[in-house]
């Protein structure tokens, strides 16, 4: 049956209705498919965000072994393996203290005198008050050595060929012995102050305090004979040598007290001491009087000796009497310090004179020493430390006299490059 065209028209909208319905019902399936797979995405991938958090921090409940807790306690182990690891190659790079190389401290100080004004001083403040501040330096040392300028006695006579005649009380030794003074000098121009009887008085005080005395004795055999002792399984010899004495009625003899000395007949036989010295001991230090009195500047016999005495094995040279400061010089590969200037003593006029030094050396088996100076200044019967720019002050005029060497603002001696 045909339809008329206004059927035909109203069948034709309702086909067109239907197409439209079903294309927005399809539509609106794959719009709902697409929204679901995208959810379904975006949440797995807050899933993921998740477990990334908790990598990075965190914390999953306690008991929880599993997933961010795990990765936690993983990451933990792998810095504590890397400490570890560190911590080996630190021990295998780290030196074991029984594989180092062994040294020995020593602590010099220069000419002590307790006589006069000082003796006056320590009666008052007592025979440790000369050490006060330097006895922490000179405790310090494997071995402390000093310059002893006075006879200890109560007797004697004092020796009638002299400006200057020093006798100081037996006491005193106690006194250098508890503040760290281990070795003292006897091979200088005031030992002998009053007389035989004073020098072996001297002797006598010093055994008692257990110090060990160097360059003089009861027969020339004694006076050059070194002080061996051993420390840190190094073997060390100390000798005492004097070049300024008032006369040959000083000499140590067979059969006579008195010191040792590098005099013209006597200085080779101090040659000798020091090579017989050098075949026992690993290193030899030789504790010289020689110079003049308040210059700056060591003399020719001081450079003469110094030679010979470095050529017979000396490794290390202390010396004293000029009564200030001089310079230090290294031949071959000892070091010579030319002067140590006054540390207990009066005052004299001289600015110069007041200005002191403890010498600390660091020295190895096989001789070769490293050397530090601390400035101190001599008061009357005390030594202070002379700190700040005073301190620095002493020590670049000390540079300025030392040819070829370097001493920096700690004191450090090195030969300059």
């Amino acid at each position: 049956m045909e339809l008329s065209r206004t059927e035909r028209h109203k069948q034709q909208r309702e086909q067109r209705q239907n197409r439209k319905r079903k294309a927005v019902w399809g539509y609106s399936v794959l719009g709902i498919i697409i929204i679901a797979a995208a959810l379904f995405a975006w949440q797995g991938k807050l899933f993921d965000l998740g477990g990334t958090e908790a990598q990075d921090g965190i914390t999953a409940p306690v008991g929880d072994k599993s997933g961010t807790g795990g990765q936690d306690q993983t990451a933990e182990g792998a810095d504590d393996s890397k400490d570890s690891k560190d911590a080996n190659a630190d021990d295998e790079t780290a030196v074991p203290d029984d594989k180092k190389e062994a040294t020995v401290r020593l602590a010099f100080v220069g000419d002590m005198m307790m006589s006069g004004r000082v003796e006056d001083v320590v009666k008052d403040k007592g025979y440790d008050f000369p050490y006060y501040y330097a006895k922490s330096l000179l405790q310090d040392a494997d071995l402390a050595i000093g310059n002893l300028e006075t006879p200890l006695t109560t007797g004697g006579s004092p020796a009638d060929n002299k400006l200057f005649v020093y006798k100081s009380s037996p006491k005193m030794a106690q006194a250098m012995a508890e503040a760290g003074i281990d070795i003292v000098n006897l091979a200088n121009n005031h030992s002998m102050d009053q007389g035989e009887e004073g020098l072996l008085d001297t002797f006598k005080a010093l055994k008692s305090a257990n110090i060990a005395y160097i360059g003089a004795g009861s027969n020339s055999k004694e006076a050059y004979t070194p002080h061996i002792v051993e420390r840190n399984g190094i073997t060390l010899a100390f000798l005492g040598l004097s070049r300024v004495i008032p006369d040959d009625t000083w000499y140590a003899w067979k059969n006579k007290p008195g010191v040792a000395t590098t005099y013209e007949g006597t200085k080779e036989r101090a040659a000798e001491a020091i090579k017989s010295a050098k075949k026992e001991a690993d290193i030899v230090v030789v504790i010289a009087h020689w110079g003049e009195e308040r210059t700056d500047e060591p003399n020719a016999k001081q450079k003469e000796l110094a030679k010979l005495f470095v050529d017979s094995g000396a490794d290390l040279i202390v010396g004293g009497h000029p009564h200030v400061v001089q310079g230090f010089e290294q031949q071959k590969n000892s070091w010579i310090a030319y002067s140590m200037g006054n540390f207990i003593f009066t005052q004299a006029e001289n600015p110069k004179t007041w200005e002191t030094m403890a010498l600390q050396a660091e020295c190895k088996k096989d001789g070769k020493c490293e050397l530090k100076m601390t400035p101190f200044f001599t008061n009357v019967g005390q030594a202070i430390p002379l700190e700040g720019e005073r301190g620095q002050k002493l020590m670049k005029r000390v540079q300025e006299i030392s040819p070829g060497v370097q001493i920096d603002q700690g004191g450090n001696i090195r030969k300059k490059s």
